[in-house]
This record gives C-alpha cells, structure tokens and sequence, in this order.
C-alpha cells in the first residue's frame, strides 16, 4: 500500500485530521478490498470442490448400486441351487441323483460373482492437500467427510467379512469337483451356503454404503426426477 505525504504544509488541526482521516479511510477500504477478494477466492474454491466431491460421491453411488444389483441376482440363482439341493438331501434322495441335479443347475457360469466397486477419492484428496475442504460450509463438510469414512469403511468390512465367511480353496475345489462330474453333494452345500452368505453380506454392505452417500448429497431439485440419492 502507497501513502502519498501532504504536499501542502499542515496549519492547523482541523487540517491534520483531514489528513489523517483520508489516511484511515484509505487502509480501511484497500483492507475490506482485500479482504472481499480473499473471501471471493475461497468462495469460488469451496464451490469447486464442493461440485467436484459430489460428482465423485455420485459416481461412486452409481457404481454401488449396478454392484449390488449385480450380486443381489447372482444371489438369487445360488439360492435357487441351494434350496434344490437342501430340498434334495432332506427327502434323502440318492447321492447320484442330488450329484445330476446339481451338476444340471451350475452347468452355465457357476461362480460367485462377487463385485465391490472401486470407489473413488482423488476428489476428496485434492480438497483436503489444497485446503479448499476447509472453506466450506461445516455441515456441508461434515456430511462429505462422514461419506468417504464410510466408503473405507465398507472396504474394511468386505475384507473382514471376506476372510470370516469364504473358504476360498473350498469353492475352487467344488467349481473344479463341477468340472468332472464328481461333485459331493453335502460339501456342495457347504460351499454354496459360504458364498450365498458372502454375497448375502456384501449386497447388504453396499445397500448400507448406498443410503450413506446418498445423505451426503443435496436433495434433489423439484423439476427435477429422481429421489434424492441419486441426485
């Protein structure tokens, strides 16, 4: 900031105060001036990021909800095997025969199937190194941070759950056991009651991950269609 001095020879009082007020008034406005411009900058800042976070969060909750649709059909069709197979060692039908029925039902991509999305950060990141996150509006924040806790939270719990439920070599030996014909129907049952229960428990994780992005994201507009989780 640039004070010019007085030019003229300050003769009295009133003069000086003149002068001086002209002073104050000049450092007050180039100070608001700054001022309005740093909160116009960040302002601009917390808008970019805010709308470049909700995309992502709504490309997220896409990619969750095609995912769990995807493992609630595959869900489905391994409870429709299984119910067969219950159905058949309960009315104590021949091993031959439950081993034909089985074979029959997972002749065509018998597998479990299992999709998790990849859900996406770089958003969040980017708002968080910059410090934009910061400049914006705290609820708004909060409901952000809270999404993608919940987003490392879920991948935490697909893993965990994962390794609890899922005898891994036990279904490759079944699918290969498929292959030849020499399926054992009760440890079939076992099998198949593994993975129907993992994709039971991912479907469920990821109905939960979508309501919690959902909540995240502004109400949708009137005029426009949709509910509000997929706005």
């Amino acid at each position: 900031m640039h004070i010019e001095p007085p030019t003229t020879r300050l003769a009295s009082f009133r003069d000086f105060a003149k002068h001086y007020l002209m002073i104050v008034l000049s450092i007050l406005t180039a100070l608001g001036l700054e001022a309005w411009i740093e909160h116009t900058q960040h302002a601009h800042a917390a808008a970019t990021a805010s709308m470049q976070i909700e995309a992502e969060i709504r490309s997220n909750l896409a990619d969750v909800d095609l995912d769990a649709q995807r493992d609630a059909a595959q869900l489905q069709k391994l409870d429709a095997i299984r119910d067969t197979v219950i159905q058949d060692l309960k009315s104590h039908a021949a091993d031959d025969v439950v081993r034909q029925h089985i074979i029959a039902l997972t002749r065509r991509d018998f597998d479990l199937h299992l999709r998790f999305p990849t859900l996406r950060h770089e958003a969040w990141d980017v708002a968080v190194a910059n410090q934009s996150a910061s400049w914006i509006e705290r609820a708004r924040m909060q409901r952000y941070s809270a999404a993608y806790a919940n987003e490392r939270d879920s991948v935490d719990m697909m893993r965990e759950d994962t390794a609890i439920l899922m005898n891994g070599t036990g279904m490759v030996d079944a699918i290969a056991d498929l292959a030849t014909d020499e399926v054992q129907p009760r440890q079939f049952l076992h099998v198949i009651s593994q993975m129907r229960s993992m994709l039971d428990q991912t479907t469920q994780n990821l109905r939960d991950l979508e309501k919690q992005l959902g909540a995240a994201l502004p109400p949708a507009s009137p005029d426009k269609t949709g509910t509000a989780t997929h706005a």
